[in-house]
């Protein structure tokens, strides 16, 4: 009886270990399985964006003070964080980003516009105005790291101008990575 007893004391006991390490491997499997869901909502957040300023062939500018241009002509808003109504670009999750800006002007005027990050001047796009040089042509990129809600747009200096049409005049950015 009591080899009985003993063989049934350790049965038991290498029960209650297997309990365990199912336990513990349960438990690991739903921690991976959660940052695989994780992941795949990380992947799935999407933020593309390219404009123009569209309205036809037309100056946009000269004006008596700095404004925030509005691309009205949307090319791509894949995950809409671009604002066709305000010209601001809402990061929707933190991580980089990357943004290009380019524009075409007259030489009568002045070109200066400025790419900002919250109010923070960033990169710019200048060229002086001649009578000589009937066109001008400038452009500029940048990496940024964002934090969810940051907002970036560019700024048009005052006495300063832009040729507004379907194709010259472009902003757009892109998430890189999630941070």
């Amino acid at each position: 009886m009591c080899d009985l007893l003993g063989k049934f004391g350790a049965m038991t006991e290498k029960f209650r270990d297997m309990q365990t390490r199912l336990m513990n491997t349960e438990s690991r499997l739903m921690d991976s399985e959660n940052e695989i869901l994780k992941l795949r909502n990380k992947e799935r957040t999407k933020a593309i964006f390219s404009v123009a300023t569209g309205g036809g062939d037309r100056a946009i500018g000269p004006y008596n003070t700095d404004v925030t241009l509005i691309y009205r002509k949307v090319i791509a808003n894949i995950g809409n964080a671009y604002n066709v109504a305000t010209g601001i670009f809402t990061a929707p999750v933190p991580g980089v980003y990357y943004f290009t800006f380019f524009c075409h002007a007259g030489g009568h005027y002045e070109v200066m516009l400025f790419l900002f990050k919250n109010g923070e001047k960033i990169v710019e796009i200048h060229d002086h105005s001649s009578y000589w040089d009937t066109a001008d042509n400038g452009g500029n990129a940048v990496f940024l790291q964002l934090q969810q809600r940051d907002q970036v747009y560019v700024r048009m200096r005052a006495n300063s101008h832009v040729w507004g049409d379907d194709y010259v005049t472009t902003f757009s950015g892109s998430l890189v990575t999630q941070m």
